[in-house]
């Protein structure tokens, strides 16, 4: 009787050994087909908490980096025209009845910018302006082309302002004469004079920002 009750002990033992191996088998990773890859995107649900996350807020380094991209403000730009003393050094190219409304021109349109000048005996300018000018006439109009270097006192080059300005001749008999600049205007001096202060400002109110 007690062998017939140890025999159907191990049977069941045996019986329950099998079936966790079965069960192991089922359960093996290896042993469970994957699913099918769906075309259809995964629900939100199936993302867990990672579908709620809000966007993280920008770092203080990007936005200290937008910040610095934008203009500077109109009182800063005037503080640094109002420490900036500027040399205007002697015209190349134009005559002297040219460069005389061109220079009177750049020293008052200096001035209604707030920029200091500083005079050729002033060992203490900021910045030099240096204007390479030329005159050609055709027909009744005379175009200037020029160009203004900007230096430091060290003389390193720090920025560069060109363009040409076309206006009617004065006399278009003195234009074809061969000399250009006689067919030149003060005005067209005079306007040339304000776009190269006005440039040479917002260059450097650009630099504040």
């Amino acid at each position: 009787m007690r062998r017939s009750h140890v025999t159907t002990v191990s049977l069941l033992v045996a019986s329950a050994l099998t079936a966790c191996t079965n069960a192991k088998d089922v359960l093996e990773p290896s042993a469970i087909t994957p699913p099918a890859v769906s075309s259809q995107p995964a629900p939100a649900a199936q993302g867990g908490t990672a579908a709620v996350v809000p966007a993280p807020a920008p770092s203080p380094a990007a936005s200290a980096a937008a910040a610095s991209a934008s203009p500077a403000p109109p009182a800063q730009s005037a503080a640094i025209l109002a420490r900036t003393r500027l040399q205007i050094a002697p015209i190349v190219g134009a005559s002297v009845e040219a460069a005389t409304p061109l220079t009177a021109e750049l020293q008052t349109r200096a001035r209604q910018r707030g920029i200091t000048l500083a005079g050729s005996a002033d060992q203490t300018p900021t910045h030099v302006l240096k204007g390479y000018f030329s005159a050609m006439s055709e027909g009744k109009n005379t175009t200037i082309i020029y160009v203004w270097d900007v230096y430091d006192p060290a003389g390193n080059r720090l920025h560069r302002i060109n363009g040409q300005q076309k206006a009617p001749s004065v006399n278009s008999a003195d234009s074809g004469g061969g000399d250009s600049w006689k067919a030149v205007a003060p005005a067209t001096m005079q306007a040339i004079a304000d776009q190269t202060i006005d440039q040479f400002a917002a260059w450097l109110g650009g630099k504040a920002g």
